[in-house]
């Protein structure tokens, strides 16, 4: 029996980080992983999915840019090796963060571990005694009755990395950050996509506004899309919808959303990360990571959301839709208001932003480095800081940054 101050299930970006800030503190950890290291944000999700996602939009750059004053001849998708590229990517990391956990003298157990009680982990016969344990599990594609994987004709997002060739055609049923991303992935590498979506709305998590632009984006890129639908039923491949359309896909895409994995919850045990089911984003399961070893709180109303591609598009804090007629104020700025975006030759989008009492209570950004914009406003709200007091900012020109403050002065 070894004895351990902090055990951690899962080594995802939540269980690593646990890790990592407990032995900065001088803590014993042990940290079991059944799969791969880095869990699924490295090896299934975020890192595979951005990695194919750039190098899409690289391929449709190509396509577009004789207007530019370049000429690109004999382009093509040899998709192995944009997988091959894609692994390679993720391998690299990986081996970074292996070889960070072994420098930091953390013993990684790479096996299915059981939860006796609130101090002990079985795993390999053999049992693990824990000052604390912490449990990060992650969680898993989410099916649709009528709609179960068969990992073939429907795929979850695990199966849609490792397609060894692109289909003629695809349905995404769903949406969200996953099916979003991946119908601008399809539809850049010429795939023809079509997207349907139970909500009245595309991405029906963000702001109406921007649900309305990317809808007006997904028209204008040729991606066929349904709201308000859902797939009555498949006979063969054939695909009827609710609102009675057929379709005849060669694969399907189900991207309704994760679900935890199946865990029993025990007294004592600390659960963070996918496993709890509320806020499924790496970033929230790193910081409930660092909450519980250091005691470092944060405001789990002030999370950014991030949809990846061209234009990026984030948000954070209150939408519109939410909000009382006459109870705050709005700006609203087109990015092609903007110098660098015409540099770019990036001109579409706009960045939203809501206030109350002269401070930011909501931002909905859609623009290319979408990304890293959000978060200048994210430490604006997260320090109460007025919008009188960020005029006094100077922003460089020309950038997308400058945005945000020619956003501060147009309030209406």
């Amino acid at each position: 029996m070894e004895n351990f101050d902090i055990g951690i299930i899962g080594a995802g970006p939540a269980g690593y980080t646990a890790a990592f800030h407990a032995k900065s503190k001088g803590l014993s950890v042990v940290i079991f992983e059944k799969d791969c290291t880095g869990g699924v944000c490295l090896n299934k999700g975020c890192i595979p999915t951005k990695t194919i996602l750039h190098v899409s939009e690289l391929y449709q750059e190509m396509q577009n840019c004789a207007d530019l004053g370049l000429s690109v001849e004999n382009t093509g998708v040899d998709y192995k090796k944009i997988l091959e590229h894609k692994n390679q990517v993720v391998e690299k990391l990986r081996k970074n963060l292996e070889l960070a956990l072994k420098n930091s003298k953390i013993q990684v157990i790479h096996s299915e571990a059981e939860i006796v009680d609130s101090n002990t982990i079985t795993a390999n016969g053999e049992t693990f005694k824990c000052g604390k344990i912490i449990a990060a599990t992650g969680a898993e594609p989410k099916e649709l009755k009528g709609l179960q994987f068969d990992h073939k004709f429907i795929l979850n997002s695990d199966d849609i990395l490792n397609l060894e060739e692109l289909p003629k055609s695809i349905l995404i049923i769903g949406s969200g950050a996953i099916g979003t991303e991946w119908a601008r992935i399809f539809s850049n590498f010429g795939v023809e996509v079509t997207v349907i979506e139970f909500a009245g709305h595309l991405l029906p998590l963000a702001d109406t506004e921007v649900s309305k632009r990317l809808e007006r984006m997904f028209k204008t890129k040729k991606i066929k899309f349904y709201t308000g639908t859902t797939v009555e039923r498949i006979d063969g491949k054939n695909v009827l919808l609710t609102n009675g359309e057929q379709l005849n896909p060669e694969k399907i895409l189900l991207a309704v959303g994760r679900k935890p994995v199946s865990t029993e919850k025990i007294s004592g045990v600390t659960y963070i990360g996918d496993v709890c089911g509320s806020i499924q984003l790496a970033h929230f399961g790193i910081k409930q990571a660092i909450a519980a070893i250091d005691g470092i709180k944060f405001d789990e109303n002030l999370v950014p959301s991030v949809v990846y591609g061209y234009p990026e598009i984030a948000w954070i804090g209150k939408r519109e839709q939410d909000l009382q007629e006459g109870s705050y104020r709005k700006s609203n700025l087109l990015i092609s208001a903007l110098g660098k975006a015409h540099c770019d030759n990036c001109t579409d989008g706009f960045i939203k932003i809501l206030s109350q009492d002269d401070k930011i209570i909501g931002a909905h950004i859609v623009s290319k480095e979408a990304s890293a914009l959000i978060h200048q406003i994210l430490i604006a709200m997260q320090n109460n800081i007025t919008i009188d007091k960020l005029k006094e900012i100077c922003f460089a020109h020309p950038t997308y940054s400058e945005g945000i403050f020619e956003s501060l002065w147009r309030f209406s």
